[in-house]
């Protein structure tokens, strides 16, 4: 009989919480039906059948499982038992499992009160004399946050990483872009620095790598992510191919993809395959700031907040529109030259940004 496992949705996925069934036990699936919701390292998305067949439920609501774990099985009407890596947990809230677990008291041989039988704080304050613990603690951090937290750790701890920051004169950017406002197709300022730095990584390939195992992987696809903020998370969806896209389709993907991220819809083949990774917190008047590399990526390039600044042209102070790029580069596989030729070559082109149009 045809297994169903946890499914490996994103390229750093090691585990998944099945959050809930979205079809009863016993029901007649088809192909392509949406039967479970699975909360994965980077975000909460629906699983597909792909068999049908009569779906056998083994694994509980809040079970947490490795990937490759048996959930379910499809196929007659006979039951057939599954075997999990872990069991299920009994059905409580964090803080009833927080105070039960300080107390020592077994949530399993307590009745819960709250919604479908949760164990809740009520139940367990009700099973010891102890006083309620105050303050209240601050709620979990979710599986994304936890993924985010322990990859930003790895990266800070294990990459012997740089920065470089170079100012980039948007007068001609913010020309093109009022002219292509006026027809209709309005590209933002990143989607202009995706561009940029997409026909760059072309010109410069081991900023496109990755250092893996003491070597050197230099990819043949030119895939920028996007850093979007969700709710209490960071996501990265990927423009695949960014390099052989006008600027016009980087716009339409960069939008869909924020959207998605946004709105829960993002799927998993959105947030993988990324070779380098551009962060904007300009629209947060942020000047300039320096990101983590999200490895194994090279390098990420932190965008800044265009804005009027006072410079010197020809001999006269002018206020001409800038923007400050930062550059956080891997050592191993950039250096110093490497990195500032690639940004000069990122500035070079937003400075000349007809060469983006097309």
């Amino acid at each position: 009989m045809p297994e169903i496992t946890m499914p490996r949705l994103s390229d750093s996925m090691e585990e998944g919480t099945l959050l809930r069934w979205l079809v009863p036990d016993g029901t007649e699936v088809a192909v392509g039906q949406e039967i479970a919701e699975i909360e994965t390292d980077k975000a909460t998305m629906t699983y597909e059948a792909d068999v049908a067949g009569v779906l056998h439920i083994g694994a509980s609501e809040g079970s947490t499982l490795a990937v490759g774990a048996v959930i379910a099985h499809v196929g007659d009407d006979a039951p057939v038992p599954v075997a999990l890596d872990k069991p299920a947990r009994v059905k409580a809230s964090p803080v009833a499992r927080r105070i039960a677990a300080e107390l020592n008291i077994d949530l399993a041989t307590l009745v819960g009160s709250g919604p479908e039988g949760r164990i809740v704080k009520r139940d367990v304050q009700a099973a010891t004399p102890e006083p309620e613990p105050e303050p209240e603690p601050e709620p979990s951090l979710t599986r994304v946050q936890q993924t985010i937290a322990k990859r930003m750790a790895e990266s800070r701890a294990t990459v012997p990483s740089f920065e470089i920051s170079m100012d980039v004169d948007m007068e001609a950017a913010v020309a093109l872009r009022a002219e292509l406002k006026e027809l209709g197709d309005t590209p933002s300022y990143n989607d202009m620095v995706v561009k940029a730095s997409a026909l760059a990584l072309r010109d410069f390939p081991r900023a496109n790598g990755s250092y893996r195992d003491g070597r050197f992987e230099l990819h043949e696809r030119v895939n920028v992510g996007i850093a979007v903020a969700a709710e209490d998370a960071l996501v990265v969806p990927t423009v695949f191919d960014a390099d052989t896209k006008s600027l016009g389709q980087i716009a339409q993907d960069t939008r869909r993809l924020a959207a998605a991220v946004r709105d829960g819809s993002v799927r998993p083949p959105d947030l993988s395959g990324a070779t380098f990774t551009v962060s904007n917190l300009g629209m947060y008047g942020v000047r300039s700031f320096t990101s983590i590399v999200n490895q194994p990526q090279a390098a990420i390039l932190s965008v800044g907040a265009m804005e009027p600044r006072a410079v010197v042209r020809d001999g006269e102070l002018v206020a001409r529109h800038t923007m400050t790029l930062t550059l956080t580069s891997d050592h191993r596989i950039l250096y110093g030259a490497d990195a500032a030729q690639f940004l000069g070559r990122v500035r070079e082109l937003l400075e000349q940004p007809l060469r983006l149009a097309f």
